[in-house]
């Protein structure tokens, strides 16, 4: 293992690069953990793919040995130009730096509409939810994403009953989460207060139905809306049902009357759905 630091500190004194939490600029400074994230992003010499806070470039550049093409998206400005100068220098010709926020990407500007991708990225703690809102539900979703976020995060997401949450819901709705490796705090500069998890992504929702989509989780939003509560408040009060009447489609569903929202899993969930149908409007 090849300790990056010394190296990392030393471009950003030169390149007057001043690493900001409130961005969520960790660097990450371990060589075998960048090595293993290209390892288990199965990347393939046909894939395109979308990098997300390239940072100092470190795995972009192993990305780019292996992939047909880079799309570095990088919010802060001396990143992205120390960004470009650093692979026109090398004559990296398969990377294309964007300064730009990954929310407002369009994807669409770089790549044919159905072209298949798939995401690496090192995200910001604060956008987590937000960025997988706008990729898994996109039109055109990537085929697989490599994430590094907040441990505590990545656990709610891969959770199962009792312990879901609208999160793991709206993601496993789009795909198949699985924590690859915690990966520990120390590993990164500045050092940030928690610890992360490489968390891979299989998209299997291919298709985004809007409508039923829409429906569906204003369904689930309304089960999660009082945790407290016994589901059948809170989808009798949210859909205007009564109560006998929730809770006697319950029953007919084989769900215990007393449930609540973090005891379904996305299959019961689904299976609710369609047991409600009609009320959810």
């Amino acid at each position: 293992m090849s300790d990056l630091l010394p190296k990392i500190r030393e471009i950003c004194h030169l390149f007057k690069i001043n690493p900001q939490r409130s961005k969520g600029q960790n660097f990450l400074i371990t060589e075998s953990v960048y090595d293993y994230i290209v390892k288990v992003a199965e990347i393939g010499s046909e894939d395109i793919v979308l990098e997300v806070g390239p940072g100092l470039g470190f795995l972009t550049t192993r990305l780019a040995r292996q992939a047909k093409q880079v799309i570095a998206v990088e919010l802060d400005d001396n990143l992205a130009a120390y960004l470009q100068t650093g692979f026109s220098l090398e004559n990296i010709d398969n990377v294309t730096v964007v300064n730009q926020d990954i929310l407002k990407f369009n994807l669409a500007d770089y790549l044919p509409s159905d072209a298949s991708y798939k995401v690496v990225a090192n995200l910001p703690y604060n956008i987590t939810s937000f960025f997988l809102r706008q990729f898994l539900s996109a039109e055109y979703p990537p085929s697989s994403l490599i994430l590094m976020l907040q441990k505590e995060v990545a656990e709610r997401i891969v959770a199962q009953p009792p312990e879901m949450s609208l999160l793991a819901v709206s993601v496993q709705y789009y795909a198949q989460p699985e924590i690859l490796k915690i990966v520990k705090a120390g590993n990164f500069w500045p050092e940030p207060k928690v610890d992360s998890a490489l968390v891979k992504f299989t998209v299997t929702r291919r298709q985004n139905l809007k409508l039923a989509d829409k429906l569906f989780f204003r369904m689930v939003k309304i089960g999660f809306s009082a945790k407290r509560k016994m589901l059948k408040n809170n989808l009798a009060a949210g859909l205007k049902i009564p109560t006998v009447t929730l809770e006697n489609i319950l029953l007919t569903n084989n769900f215990p009357p007393q449930i609540r929202a973090e005891n379904l899993s996305l299959t019961d969930w689904q299976k609710l759905f369609a047991a409600l149908r009609d009320f959810v409007v």
